[in-house]
């Protein structure tokens, strides 16, 4: 019996997500603190009040190249960098909106808006930060 639970447990622990390690172990993009509080009520972030309508965070020093945001369901939220994932950082490297994805100018890689994953073949999806619904507030962290 002590077996089977050790058994578990390892497997359990073993399988704990380390805030996905290709977002760790991506050598385009360095690691910067995220802390953010996005208040819906306020008319820039209105459209995280529904599904499928991404925003732009611009507040200086929160991420690499500022976030797109998107309400993914009842209760869920993706976050990401707006940084492209596969460049290395320069004056395109910044990505943009097209629908529920997110596109990179630099090499026109398109990325979901749900998941971070590439639409075609890329080496890294985007960069992904933990996004959370507290009341009427979308908190943003790494």
């Amino acid at each position: 019996m002590k077996k089977i639970f050790f058994l578990i447990a390892a497997v359990l622990l073993l399988s704990c997500d380390k805030d996905n390690d290709n977002n760790n172990n991506n050598p385009y993009l360095p690691n910067y603190p995220v802390n953010v509080q996005l208040n819906k009520s306020l008319p820039e972030y209105d459209n995280l009040n529904y599904v499928a309508n991404p925003v732009y965070v611009n507040i200086a020093g929160v991420g690499i190249r500022g976030l797109i945001v998107m309400k993914t369901g009842e209760g869920s939220y993706a976050a990401f960098d707006r940084a492209c994932p596969n460049q290395n950082l320069s004056s395109c490297s910044t990505m943009t909106i097209n629908g529920i994805n997110a596109k990179c100018p630099c090499d026109d890689k398109e990325y979901s808006l749900f998941t971070g994953l590439p639409t075609t073949q890329a080496q890294y999806p985007m960069k992904q930060y933990r996004a959370q619904l507290n009341g009427n507030y979308v908190i943003v962290t790494n």
